[in-house]
């Protein structure tokens, strides 16, 4: 998968409610976003949790560098009409 700097990344599990609950609004909204699968690629558990400080999951990267942590639905789209990705 190419990345960009346009790209979002998505830190999640799929055991992770929180994370399939963020995924699916993403996908519903039609976001180009890259998904990181931490079971698949337990390492990349190291970086999702350098770029937030937590543990905790989804961590959502946004193009502009920011990132949200466990975001609710409000914050995701609110940050994605920021970015006028929707």
């Amino acid at each position: 998968m190419t990345t960009s700097q346009n790209t979002i990344k998505m830190f999640g599990a799929e055991w992770c409610r929180d994370c399939r609950r963020t995924k699916k609004q993403l996908d519903e909204l039609g976001i180009d976003y890259e998904y990181i699968d931490l079971e698949a690629d337990p390492a990349a558990a190291d970086v999702a949790k350098e770029i937030s400080g937590r543990t905790n999951i989804p961590v959502v990267v946004y193009p502009d560098a920011s990132h949200h942590v466990e975001p609710t639905n409000a914050e995701v789209e609110t940050k994605l009409r920021e970015l006028s990705l929707i």
